[in-house]
């Protein structure tokens, strides 16, 4: 099985213009994630996909690999999607953020493991460490499952809803957090980015909806590992000490 790294990474982020560019302690962001994914057992290639000359030159610079991409896509999802056309004969696709640059070999690898079972269609990560701020917090992922540990719902709001609930249930039930970290097989990549996108996932602001309201089965597979990303300026003072 051939799997695929792909790092989505674009200069003109609304929150954090130049992210990828940004020094930590030596290294940019881009090339501390590279430096990351490269560790996995199962990535036979990683690939920064970019529509900025400046990032392709500097992953260019430190020797990895990187392609250019087109200026119009919205999503990372959708400038893997074009990054995998050029790899026909790759089986799955990792879709890995370039904003974590303490990213994990081994929740790679817990990824890619999954498409061992071919049912599996789309995998992604999630954690059971959920406090009750994060069950507020709309910036906290949360996910149900069903009995084959596929995902029915994320929602940025609480979820189950635990008002009317017994005290003990509630204490009792396994809530999930998303970590968003996905793999696709390649041909159900491919498909995906066809998809209009719907109404629902524009009201939650999140695109996986858009899969499973077209039907597609996202795995989510349990993962006790959590690395911090880099969303805002703010947040380089926790991963700085962390390096």
């Amino acid at each position: 099985m051939k799997i695929i790294g792909i790092i989505p990474a674009r200069y003109a982020s609304s929150r954090f213009p130049g992210k990828p560019l940004v020094d930590l302690k030596g290294k940019t962001m881009i090339q501390r994630v590279y430096e990351g994914a490269i560790k996995s057992n199962y990535l036979e290639k990683v690939i920064v996909a970019t529509d900025d000359k400046r990032i392709f030159d500097a992953v260019k610079e430190f020797g990895g690999n990187a392609v250019m991409t087109s200026e119009n896509h919205t999503t990372g999802t959708d400038r893997c999607g074009e990054v995998i056309q050029l790899f026909p004969d790759a089986d799955v696709a990792i879709n890995i953020q370039g904003d974590e640059p303490l990213v994990d070999y081994r929740q790679l690898d817990q990824l890619c493991e999954a498409f061992k079972d071919k049912s599996v269609q789309i995998a992604t990560l999630g954690i059971k460490a959920v406090s009750e701020e994060d069950k507020s917090n709309p910036n906290r992922i949360k996910i149900v499952l069903d009995k084959d540990e596929n995902a029915m719902y994320f929602s940025r709001s609480p979820i189950p809803n635990t008002v009317n609930s017994k005290r003990e249930l509630v204490e009792s039930f396994p809530f999930y957090r998303h970590i968003g970290l996905y793999a696709f097989r390649t041909q159900v990549l491919s498909e995906i980015i066809q998809l209009k996108p719907t109404q629902l996932e524009q009201v939650e602001s999140l695109e996986q909806l858009r899969w499973l309201y077209y039907g597609y089965k996202i795995k989510v597979i349990p993962t006790d590992i959590e690395t911090p990303n880099i969303d805002v300026p703010a947040d380089l003072e926790k991963v700085l000490n962390a390096l």
